[in-house]
């Protein structure tokens, strides 16, 4: 898998234009949401010769992540005449670049697509590293495939329209990936006040981020090892999205991650000796910025179903990522129902249900 050139741009206007100078192509479309139609394709239209025509919109959240919509992107691209040497330009958050990314590496057997992130969420975890997908029956991310972008263009100034939440929401990949790497950057990131964003700060640690994950799929672009460390709290986090999402209340996709952390982060204190402060104080930042998915002992089995069905097992057996220590992972590691209930225990205890 080629890596992608990623961008934290200047002006994004005019890397877009650069971008679109270095991606040989013969039509041109344009993915937006309901939101990124109104805020950002205005823009667009003023930087590069691209009509209503060539712009297909989706609703917005994660919910439009269906096959539904993918085969709507794909029928677009077909009746407006698309061949294999077009390109397609997704704006949006996590939801739009995974779905868009998805559709163009499958459409004709794959197609160019430039990411153009607009959401915190997006610009470190899900427009970079060359994982594309959608939800399918009731599971997270069932669907997908490893395919880069040409192009990933990083313009934090869309940050400035995020509400709390969605800042948030994107913070928390931001800590999951100091976790994995450095104990500064983990302690730094706890001391950040998010409703009170510094942005010139922000701005270099999303590249501090975005640095972090692109060394990792570097290393493992398709998952087979060291990649894997990007998986922590993933595997607690996707089932108590998938349980919202049947519950019909959806969360963030950071929020679930952030409580999935909690979780896991009590299965590295008990299996791999992870220091009991450090999960406290990491914890408590969750408790203290992202509230608490509502959970009682009724709902364990269904959490517990939905991680069984999670792609990242093997041969039925639930695999995690833990951590010995910040900056010390262990991959492929198990748990038995016992002692992940055990984890549920302590999220409701420390998340003070």
């Amino acid at each position: 898998m080629n890596r992608q050139k990623i961008i934290l741009c200047d002006n994004w206007q005019s890397n877009l234009r650069d971008a679109l100078l270095e991606v040989a192509y013969d039509k041109l479309f344009v993915l937006t949401d309901e939101h990124t139609h109104r805020l950002c394709f205005p823009a667009l239209q003023q930087i590069i010769a691209v009509n209503d025509n060539a712009e297909q919109v989706i609703g917005a959240g994660d919910a439009h992540k269906t096959p539904e919509t993918l085969a709507s992107v794909w029928q677009m691209l077909s009746e407006r005449g698309a061949t294999r040497h077009s390109l397609l330009i997704n704006v949006g958050g996590g939801m739009v670049t995974d779905l868009g990314g998805f559709a163009a590496a499958t459409f004709k057997r794959g197609i160019a697509f430039i990411n153009i992130p607009t959401t915190l969420l997006a610009m470190v975890d899900a427009a970079v590293g060359g994982k594309t997908g959608i939800n399918f029956n009731g599971l997270k991310n069932e669907i997908g495939a490893f395919a880069p972008a040409e192009q990933v263009l990083i313009e934090t100034s869309f940050l400035r329209t995020l509400d709390a939440p969605n800042m948030l929401s994107g913070f928390a990949e931001m800590v999951k990936h100091a976790l994995i790497s450095d104990t500064h950057h983990w302690a730094e990131l706890l001391a950040f006040e998010v409703e009170h964003a510094d942005y010139a700060q922000l701005r270099r640690w999303i590249g501090r981020s975005i640095q972090i994950k692109e060394d990792i799929v570097e290393q493992d672009p398709r998952e087979q090892s060291i990649r894997k460390a990007l998986n922590f709290g993933h595997t607690v986090g996707h089932a108590f999205e998938s349980l919202a999402l049947k519950e019909q209340r959806p969360v963030l996709h950071g929020y679930a991650v952030a409580w999935g952390m909690v979780c896991e982060l009590y299965l590295s204190c008990v299996l791999a000796g992870f220091p009991q402060d450090k999960m406290r104080q990491t914890t408590a930042f969750i408790r203290d910025n992202y509230g608490v998915y509502p959970l009682d002992c009724n709902r364990y089995e269904e959490l517990y179903e939905f991680m069984r069905h999670d792609k990242k097992n093997t041969s039925g057996t639930i695999n995690f990522t833990l951590l010995e220590e910040i900056g010390k992972v262990r991959i492929d590691q198990t748990a038995d129902k016992e002692t992940l209930f055990q984890a549920f225990d302590f999220y409701r205890e420390c998340m003070g249900i």
